[in-house]
């Protein structure tokens, strides 16, 4: 029972506060309450057993660092409640239980009891922050903190016994952000720990202390930490001479998750290059660091291996982390790249069949092959593999000579040996052949040969797939040598005596390979691929001043040249000007040309596209080359037209070819050129009509030219052909043979379709007038002209055949300028056309046919005026 001494003149509030207090006494289990107090004193006391009635213990509040949860305790802690002084209580007073107080409500008796004033303060003491962790922090070690809370810190102190030593320490965290700071002796702080591997600079020898806290002063985390000494690692495995030859398999382990590094020791001799294979497995970033005996990181190789050399004297130590701090099984593989130990020899090979002097190896994706080889002297050497995978090579001091992609030969620089090693960027292991040819030597090559164009092609053999053959040939200071190669083979460049490489690759016109000096030369070639293919052919000929090339002089138009079977033409140019040239097959596909002068120097090209095949000349010799840029036999005949570019000997014709009877004409072999020559003015447009089935390929090649040749409009191959005149006339029009035909007959008509038109008048009325038209072999284009004042604006043309069993024609309009306006998109037998913005003026309407005998009716009516 809570007894509580009140005045008589408090009585009423002192029941209503002995009401709260009871009630909080019951509710509230972390009241904090003071010793007790005498009976008959002016303080509030509570007794912990009193025999008058039952009575309520004191609870004391504590938390627990580790947990954070409110305990009742019977331990409390120090409180105070004081009463204020109030007048003198009513005799008739008595003291109350906390069974007697009663709230105002139920009773009136206590509502004029004396009051009195009290005032109670609660004071409670700061908490002591709580740290589980810390303590003694030794080097090589994992330790783990579950939990960090609040205000606590965490101090941990390490040892080391050098001066100037540089630690190595992981902090990995979780919950809220930690701080984590090496400091020394006198507080100073050297570095924060962040994640990833740490790399802090220490002072002198002793102790220094990390100091983990949460960052903010609350919430919660956990952590772990490792640190480790550079200069006096808590262990290191020595790694054994052997280890650093190509043959061994390595050290394996398991990083531990959080652990700063690992150590590793070892002895090389100073300069030393060593060969650092990719230490990973899966998706893990193990990296290694390499320092010497100046405590100073000599390499840090990661992210796949690196070539570490080793600038200082030893004794070393190799560092070995993980990026992330994860688990990480690692294979560490460092072999020695110079002086190297451990790689099959590999023999250098002759030119052609390599014999027994083919390597057989296996790579595997991140990893390296070594093949050892010797040169008896100083030049270069050709790198042949059977796969498509890397290569570099490198001296003995392990310093790289040359790579796949640096060079298509390598130069040696001096007799000694040397290390080939090979990679892959294949997720498989590749199985693989190799061979080492010298370049500046001359076994296994073919015997010279000769640089005239008219020798046969050669055919060259291969019995393996890294073979490389060489064929010599004799040349004098300035000729310019070009070299071609079927598609199936490969040539790379062209080699003097001491194995250099005198010509790269031509990419442009100027073509081919300048001597520099008379003597012996090579050209190297292979095989692109040898699983498919036993053979290739090779020509090498000489540009300038070629022999064995057929001679050709300027012909006439009109006439057909003789073909022949040699790739190349020498050109007799007796004049100087412009001269047209017209290669083809014997059957009059077009072939693509390059013309060379005697020093083999591009002059011209043509014969494909809109290269036209015009050139201009001075008077002389020149080598004309047929599909310069890949390999033809020689058994391949060709035709080569010679012409001036400014026609002459040309037959006329009419350019009122809808009222005239059509040209006629033939064209007798491949490469004939005829000349037609027109009437029509400068300013003129002309269609030029053909019958048959609008095929290209059945009808001539059509071009025309002014007075001098140059061209008016581009080439055309279709049966319909229009064309606006400009320059100076006279005007021509060349005729070309058809394709895929050696020799044929053509029929064709000219018409002026500009001007007045003389064209007898298309009636607008066709319900009172008809037009017909009537179509044949020699009469296939007719023609109409509707004056200015029987037109609208928008009008229908229609075309329908009345007779015949066969036969399609189209109809075409045309202004007063002979500007064309619409046409449809096709000929048939019959149909209509619908011009919407014809022009104020007269108009031609022009008919073209097939040429097969039919009848065609033609009218035309305003399509603005609905039809009934």
């Amino acid at each position: 029972m809570l007894r509580t001494t009140l005045s008589t003149h408090s009585a009423g509030q002192a029941g209503r506060r002995v009401s709260r207090l009871v009630l909080a006494a019951l509710t509230v289990p972390v009241l904090l309450v003071g010793s007790t107090a005498n009976a008959n004193s002016p303080t509030l006391a509570t007794t912990g057993a009193s025999t008058t009635g039952t009575s309520t213990t004191g609870s004391a509040r504590a938390v627990d660092a580790h947990r954070g949860d409110v305990h009742v305790g019977a331990t409390s802690l120090v409180g105070k409640t004081t009463v204020e002084p109030t007048s003198t209580a009513s005799p008739s007073s008595s003291s109350s239980t906390a069974s007697d107080v009663v709230s105002p409500s139920s009773t009136g008796a206590l509502a004029t009891a004396p009051t009195r004033t009290r005032s109670t303060t609660i004071i409670r003491p700061p908490r002591t922050a709580r740290s589980f962790c810390g303590g003694t922090l030794a080097f090589g070690t994992i330790k783990t903190c579950g939990l960090i809370i609040d205000e606590a810190k965490d101090v941990w102190n390490f040892t080391t016994t050098a001066d100037s030593d540089t630690l190595y320490a992981r902090f990995e965290q979780s919950g809220v952000n930690l701080d984590a700071r090496v400091t020394d002796g006198a507080g100073t702080i050297l570095c924060r720990l962040l994640s990833y591997l740490n790399v802090c600079q220490l002072g002198s020898a002793g102790t220094y202390t990390v100091t983990v806290s949460t960052g903010t002063g609350s919430g919660r985390g956990a952590y772990t930490l490792s640190v480790e000494s550079r200069r006096t690692p808590s262990a290191c495995q020595q790694l054994p001479a052997d280890f650093f030859a190509w043959t061994s398999a390595g050290v394996t382990g398991t990083l531990p998750a959080g652990l700063a590094t690992r150590c590793f020791a070892f002895d090389q001799p100073a300069g030393s290059v060593l060969q650092m294979m990719d230490p990973n497995s899966s998706d893990l970033s193990v990296r290694a660091e390499v320092v010497g005996s100046g405590h100073v990181p000599l390499c840090m190789l990661s992210y796949g291996g690196g070539r570490c050399t080793l600038s200082e004297a030893g004794p070393y130590r190799l560092f070995l982390d993980e990026l992330s701090g994860r688990e990480a099984p690692y294979t560490l593989r460092m072999p020695r790249l110079s002086q190297a130990v451990g790689c099959p020899t590999q023999p250098l090979a002759p030119f052609g069949d390599p014999g027994a002097a083919v390597g057989h190896a296996s790579v595997a994706h991140d990893e390296m092959t070594c093949h050892s080889l010797t040169a008896t002297d100083a030049g270069a050497v050709t790198v042949r593999l059977s796969h498509d995978i890397d290569w570099t090579l490198h001296d003995d001091a392990g310093q790289e000579i040359c790579t796949t992609s640096s060079a298509r030969y390598c130069v040696l620089p001096a007799a000694g040996p040397y290390t080939l090693l090979t990679t892959t960027r294949d997720y498989r292991t590749i199985d693989y052949q190799i061979a080492v040819t010298a370049l500046h030597h001359n076994d296994g090559c073919a015997a010279a040969g000769i640089t005239s164009w008219d020798q046969p092609t050669l055919r060259v053999g291969q019995a393996s797939p890294v073979q490389t053959n060489c064929q010599p040939f004799q040349g004098r200071a300035g000729d310019r040598v070009i070299r071609y190669v079927s598609w199936n083979g490969y040539s790379p460049g062209v080699i003097d005596q001491s194995g250099v490489d005198i010509c790269a690759e031509a990419p442009s016109a100027q073509a081919g390979c300048v001597l520099p000096a008379d003597g012996t030369y090579r050209v190297i070639s292979y095989l692109r691929d040898w699983a498919a293919y036993s053979t290739y052919d090779l020509q090498v000929r000489r540009l300038s001043e070629a022999v064995g090339c057929p001679a050709v002089a300027p012909g006439s138009y009109g006439t057909a040249p003789a073909a022949g079977r040699i790739r190349c033409r020498t050109l007799e140019i007796p004049t100087a000007g412009g001269y047209r040239l017209n290669t083809v097959t014997t059957d009059n596909y077009r072939v693509f040309h390059y013309v060379y002068d005697q020093d083999g120097r591009f002059v011209c090209a043509g014969g494909v596209g809109n290269v036209s095949g015009d050139c201009s000349f001075a008077a002389g010799r020149y080598t004309l080359v047929l599909q310069p840029f890949g390999l033809i036999d020689n058994d391949v005949p060709h035709a080569v037209a010679l012409l001036p570019a400014a026609p002459s000997g040309c037959v006329a014709v009419s350019d009122t070819g809808w009222r005239d009877a059509p040209h006629q004409g033939s064209l007798q072999a491949a490469g004939q050129v005829n000349c037609l020559r027109l009437p029509s003015p400068t300013g003129s447009r002309i269609l030029k009509s053909e019958p048959g089935p609008q095929d290209d390929e059945k009808h001539p090649e059509i071009t025309l030219v002014d007075a001098a040749g140059a061209m008016v409009c581009d080439s055309s191959t279709s049966r319909e052909y229009y064309c606006g005149l400009r320059g100076e006339g006279p005007f021509f029009a060349l005729v070309k043979g058809q394709i895929n035909t050696s020799a044929s007959e053509y029929v064709m008509a000219f018409s002026r379709v500009d001007g007045p038109p003389a064209c007898p008048v298309l009636p607008r009325d066709a319900d009172t007038t008809v037009t017909t038209v009537t179509t044949g072999p020699e009469r296939f284009v007719s023609c109409r002209s509707i004056p200015a004042d029987q037109h609208a604006t928008r009008e229908s043309f229609s075309w329908a055949r009345i007779s015949g069993t066969g036969g399609a024609a189209k109809v075409t309009i045309y202004d007063s300028r002979g500007v064309e306006y619409c046409s449809p998109l096709r000929a048939a037998a019959s149909g209509t056309i619908t011009c919407t913005t014809l022009p104020a003026g007269p108009l031609t309407v022009m008919l073209e046919t097939d040429g097969q005998n039919a009848k065609y009716r033609l009218t035309h009516q305003d399509a603005s005026v609905p039809t009934t």
